[in-house]
Parts: structure tokens; C-alpha cells; sequence
């Protein structure tokens, strides 16, 4: 253990002692600070905080030298952002601009420790992700399969429930509206509910406009899935796979799996034109999981409504497998 270690041990002892002695056994302070050899105001400090608060600063750091530049600083950096990684300024080149352009005269050390601030505070923060139960994920996803003996592409969607684990994917010959319809209507019929929350892709199958401000503008055809099932939408960030990292998940694992594509079933009477076969697959619920997720998995439904009747959707033009 190197000093600066033993040191913080002490001080760590010192303070457990002390205030066992005031807080526990009624020691005063006066006499506390006779008997540790310490003055009374750090004492009452002792008192206030269970192990050592550290140094604390209590204004910004002053730097007369690089203040009047901070704007253009700050404005490089916010530059750099749109420019490809290895394109981006290095301190050493901001420091080498401010002494060329505007005649600064202040040390390295200062325009680097000012970078490295300000590039954390730009920096993107992830935040754990919680799930509630009733919320549910969505999305496409594509895999060569072999049918009927003929190998081809088919397009399946995922829905997948991240507080049970419980999820259902069905394939179809196309990604289209007919299909997006189609598969929400036998994801929900499968886990004998519907979700209060779905997350979707910004496919444009469901939205049809992104404005400006991030609004999304869904398509006749999805506020219509929603009108009849009565469930709020999401939407990801484009771009961000890690907003709806569960679905994310089961379309690779869905993906991989090619045994689970392997065994047609029939589809449901009426639910398609072609009289061709419907693949459904789901993971197990009894893989190995922490207790509190196995009691989830127990009750898949949890949060979500029962449904009614399915969507009235036209489906002879797709079929599914």
C-alpha cells in the first residue's frame, strides 16, 4: 500500500473514532478536540460527513487569460462535432490557432485543461433503461430461409416485452403495411394482450413525416392500428438501435437461429389469401435468469389489456409464411 493510501485509511479511522465518540458514546466536542488533537471546527466538520468530503470549490475556476476566447473555443468544438473523428481539433491545434489569429498569450496548460472540461460536458450520457411492465418493442428485420425448398429472403417483424423477457416473431414475404398490420394483430392474439406502450422504428410503414422539431407524424394506416387497440406509440431516435435495444436484440437472435424457420405451421384461417404457412418462433421463457426475472416471466401480461377483436385489416395481397 503506497503512502497516499495509508494516509486515507487514517483519516478514514480518524474520523470513525471520532464520531463514535461524540454520536455514540457523548463525548463533547470541546473534549473531543483535546483528545484527538484537533480543533473544534473540524470537529463539528467530522460531525457533519461520514468519511472525508474532499476538496470542494466553491467558484468556477478563474482563467483571466483565456476568458476573453472562450466564445471561440467553445465555437470550434461545436464545429468539430459535424467533422469526422479524426478530423476534429486536438488542444494542441486549438492552442496553435487562438496565438496565430488572435494573438493569445496565455500557456498550453490552460486552453488543454479548458478542452478537456468542455469536451465532457458535450459528451453523450447514457442513463440505465427502465422497462415497466406493459411496454413493448418492435421492429423489422430480414433473413435468407429456406421454403418449400427454394432459398429466399423473408421479412419478419419482432415484438419483444423487455420487463417479462416473453417475445414473438412471425415472417412474412414482404415488409409492407399488410404485414406490419398482420404481425401486430398475431403478437398480440399470441401473448394475450396488448402492450400500453409500443416502441417502433421510424419505418415508413408507420410514420410518414419527421418534422423538424422531432415530431413524428404517423400514416393513416398505423393510427388506424392504433384506434382500434387503444395503445401509445414511441418512437426511436433514428439512428439510436440502443433507445429499443431489446427488439434490437431478438432480431439478431431471430436472425441467427435459422432452425427456428425451419418447420412451417399453418397460418390462421382468413388471415391469408395465399394459403402459404406461417412461421412463429419465441425464446424460451426457462433460461437461466436471476430469481426476480423468473418471477416476471411467470406473468408476461402483467400491465397489458386483454384484447377485443383483431384489427380489420386487408391481408389477401401479402400472405405470411
Amino acid at each position: 500500500m503506497c503512502f497516499c493510501d495509508t494516509w486515507e485509511v487514517l483519516k478514514v479511522e480518524v474520523y470513525a473514532r471520532v464520531r463514535r465518540a461524540v454520536q455514540v458514546d457523548g463525548m463533547g466536542v470541546r473534549r473531543a478536540a483535546r483528545e484527538f488533537g484537533l480543533s473544534r471546527k473540524t470537529i463539528r466538520k467530522m460531525l457533519a460527513f461520514s468519511v472525508p468530503p474532499g476538496y470542494q470549490r466553491t467558484k468556477p475556476v478563474a482563467r483571466p487569460k483565456l476568458g476573453p476566447w472562450l466564445g471561440v473555443v467553445d465555437q470550434i468544438l461545436e464545429n468539430d462535432e459535424s467533422q469526422p473523428k479524426k478530423q476534429r481539433h486536438t488542444a494542441r491545434r486549438i492552442y496553435d490557432r487562438l496565438k496565430a489569429e488572435h494573438a493569445f498569450t496565455g500557456g498550453y496548460t490552460t486552453v488543454k485543461d479548458y478542452v478537456r472540461v468542455a469536451r465532457l460536458r458535450h459528451k453523450e450520457v447514457f442513463v440505465p433503461l427502465a422497462h415497466p411492465p406493459g411496454e413493448a418493442q418492435a421492429d423489422f428485420g430480414e433473413a435468407v430461409v429456406v421454403i418449400g425448398g427454394v432459398e429466399q429472403k423473408g421479412h419478419f417483424l419482432c415484438v419483444d416485452l423487455p420487463h417479462s423477457d416473453d417475445s414473438f416473431v412471425v415472417m412474412f414475404p414482404a415488409e409492407n403495411t399488410e404485414a406490419f398490420s398482420e404481425g401486430h394483430n398475431q403478437a398480440f392474439a399470441y401473448l394475450g394482450g396488448v402492450p400500453r406502450t409500443m416502441l417502433d422504428d421510424n419505418t415508413s410503414i408507420a410514420v410518414k413525416e419527421i418534422t423538424g422539431e422531432g415530431e413524428r407524424q404517423p400514416t393513416e394506416e398505423f393510427s388506424r392500428l392504433k384506434s382500434h387497440y387503444l395503445f401509445e406509440v414511441k418512437f426511436g431516435r433514428p439512428g439510436k438501435g440502443n433507445d429499443k435495444g431489446n427488439v434490437e436484440g431478438l432480431v439478431g437472435y431471430a436472425r441467427r437461429e435459422r432452425k427456428l424457420w425451419g418447420t412451417p405451421r399453418p397460418s390462421p384461417s382468413g388471415s391469408s389469401g395465399t394459403g402459404r404457412s406461417c412461421c412463429r418462433c419465441r425464446r424460451p421463457r426457462t433460461k437461466p435468469a436471476r430469481s426476480a426475472r423468473r418471477a416476471r416471466v411467470r406473468r408476461p401480461w402483467c400491465g397489458m389489456r386483454a384484447t377485443t377483436t383483431r384489427c380489420p385489416w386487408p391481408t389477401a395481397t401479402s400472405g405470411c409464411w
